[in-house]
Formats: structure tokens, sequence, C-alpha cells
């Protein structure tokens, strides 16, 4: 494969960053339930025309998809910032462009104007959903709840995978209770309690879960690469400058090596990131390839956030320095759609099945 990036990638990457250059604003975490979400941010990426570049001209998109969805998300990883790219355009909006029609398809549009926010409810590899679906007529009602549904406390709408499919489901159908999670970046308990659905709300069937969840967990490691990217070089500079008897820290040989680990570390993410998302836009096989970008996102976010905190020191640890947002939102990636033991135990199922 060739991991040179694309002139849209570079574009796409470049023009978002420029757009993120100092709007990283603690305000726009709180409260819980309206924490987690700039707004104005948000629309001001559909006004550019980076929410809807990397989605299918069916629905009024650029074209592009998948790679160039990850060098958006890898802008957004490296500000933190708080707006809900992976869940709604990554997951949702990319699964009802490729599988929807009809009404599906309308859910889209204004999405795409930085009007609506969507997000997706699927389970973790391995696991089973968390909602059922029983037909009931020409409908289903779906039964279940799961929790820490990310973007769920402000999206307008989900796509739930229940049994073995995927259904649309409008956020007055469900019941929703705003979850502040460890990065203040809002989530959601989802319950659904026999809502009627018509028969139209169906996506599709296991392939649908399947491909949502495969794309997002990749999604996550692109935003987790821009995240530990940046906490390394913001970790570099600081080492630069602290002094400790009469010496910056950065000439010390213990903190060199933890610092040449952590560059190792971030490539190692960005390399595996890069095969998993070049062989799934190729439309080729792999489960392996994203289960092992994730297993490296999960065990050297983890190394490389707490190597952040550690040669900070006590500033580190301080919640209001900058460097406190880094670390919770790559512990949070660390875990979200499955942690490193988690895709170790895939890997196993993958190889041995």
């Amino acid at each position: 494969m060739d991991f040179s990036l694309t002139e849209a990638q570079r574009d796409l990457g470049g023009l978002t960053r420029r757009i993120l250059a100092g709007k990283s604003d603690p305000k726009s975490w709180e409260p819980a339930g309206s924490g987690g979400f700039d707004r104005a941010l948000w629309t001001e990426l559909a006004r550019a025309g980076i929410l809807d570049a990397a989605l299918p001209s069916a629905v009024g998109g650029g074209g592009f998809g998948l790679l160039e969805q990850c060098s958006v998300l890898i802008e957004l990883g490296r500000a933190v910032a708080p707006v809900p790219y992976l869940t709604s355009i990554t997951m949702a909006a990319s699964a009802l462009a490729e599988f929807g029609s009809g009404r599906q398809l309308e859910t889209v549009v204004p999405v795409l104007r930085g009007e609506k926010v969507l997000t997706a409810a699927v389970p973790d590899a391995g696991n089973p959903c968390a909602f059922t679906a029983e037909a009931d007529g020409d409908g289903w009602r779906l039964t279940g709840a799961q929790t820490a549904v990310p973007a769920a406390a402000f999206a307008d709408a989900l796509l739930i995978a229940a049994g073995d499919a995927v259904f649309v489901v409008d956020r007055e159908a469900a019941e929703i209770s705003a979850q502040e999670v460890v990065d203040r970046g809002d989530a959601g308990l989802v319950e659904l309690d026999g809502v009627r659905v018509d028969g139209s709300a169906r996506l599709g069937g296991p392939e649908v879960v399947e491909w949502i969840r495969l794309r997002g967990t990749t999604g996550l490691c692109a935003y987790q690469l821009g995240t530990v990217e940046r906490a390394l070089e913001m970790t570099t500079e600081y080492a630069k400058e602290r002094k400790q008897f009469d010496n910056v820290i950065a000439s010390f040989q213990a903190v060199r090596q933890r610092l040449a680990d952590a560059y190792t570390d971030v490539e190692a993410v960005r390399l595996t990131l890069w095969q998993a998302a070049w062989r799934l836009s190729e439309g080729l096989p792999a489960d392996e390839e994203v289960a092992t970008a994730k297993f490296w996102a999960a065990e050297s976010g983890h190394r490389v956030a707490h190597t952040a905190v550690h040669l900070h020191g006590g500033v580190g640890i301080d919640v209001d320095y900058p460097l406190h947002r880094y670390f919770v939102a790559a512990k949070r990636a660390e875990f979200t759609l499955g942690g490193a033991t988690a895709q170790l135990r895939r890997l196993g199922d993958l190889i041995s099945g």
C-alpha cells in the first residue's frame, strides 16, 4: 500500500487545522448535557465544507471517503475539539449514505449544514447488541439500554444496533439521560422500552453493524493519533524549557529515552491506522488490521499520555493546565470500542477462527 497522503487529505487536514487554531475553549465543555459540544465550531466546520467533503455526492457531499475523514479526525484530536465528527459523520452519516434510501438519506442533509447531530449505538467487537428488535406487523419494537453512547446527550437522531440489524431512531422516541464522562465530553444513557419503528427505519442487517463498527474504530484511532501526537509535541517543548539543577530536563538521558519511546508509540499508531483505513477504503477485509490499529491506539495512547504527565511533573496533573485535556481524551479513546486487552482477544479469535 501507499502511505503517502492524497492532495485531498492534505487540503482537508490543513483547512481543519486552520479553523481550529486558537479555538480550544474549556467553557464549551460545561455543563453536563450541553458540554462536550461546541455548536458554533460545528457550524463553522459545516460552512467551510469540512462536514460534507468526505461523504458521497449522492447526499450532497464532496465524494471523498474514510481516508479524508481520518485526516480531519487527526486534526480534531490535535485540538481535542469538542465536536461529534466521529459519530455524526464517520459512523452515522456515512452509513446512511452507504446503505440508506428515501427518508433515511434526508436525515443526512441538515447534518451537513451543521444544523443537526447524529450518533450511533453499536457494540464493541465480540459483544452482543444492547438492544433487541422484535417484529411487530410491518415494523419493529426496540427494547434495551446502552450507556455512554458518544454524543447521545445532544444527538437529534440515532443509529441503533438492535438484534442483527441497524435502525434509525428519532431522539423523541428514545429516553436519553446525559452523562458526563472522564474528558467532559457528553455521552448519554440511551433507553428504549418497546419503542415502535416502521419498516422504513431499518437500515440494514449485521453487515451494517460491522461496517459502522469498523469505520468508527478506525476513525477513533485517527482521533487518538492526533491527541497523542500533540501531547508529545507539548511535552517535548516543555522538556526543552524546564530546568532542574541548572540544566533543561531534555538533556537528561532518562527523559530523552522516554520521549524517544513515546515517539515510537505515536508512529506505531500512525502506521497501523493508515493500514486499516486504506484496506477499508479499498473494500478489502480489514478485521485484523482494525483490531491491530485499535490495540496500538489504546496501548500507545496509554503510554504516551502517562509519559506526558510524568515529564511535566506537578503541572501535569493540574486540571486547568492544557495538557490535562489531552490526557483525559487519550484515556477515553483508549477504552472506547474496546481497550488493548479486548483487541488482543479479538485478534486471537480472528487468527484461530
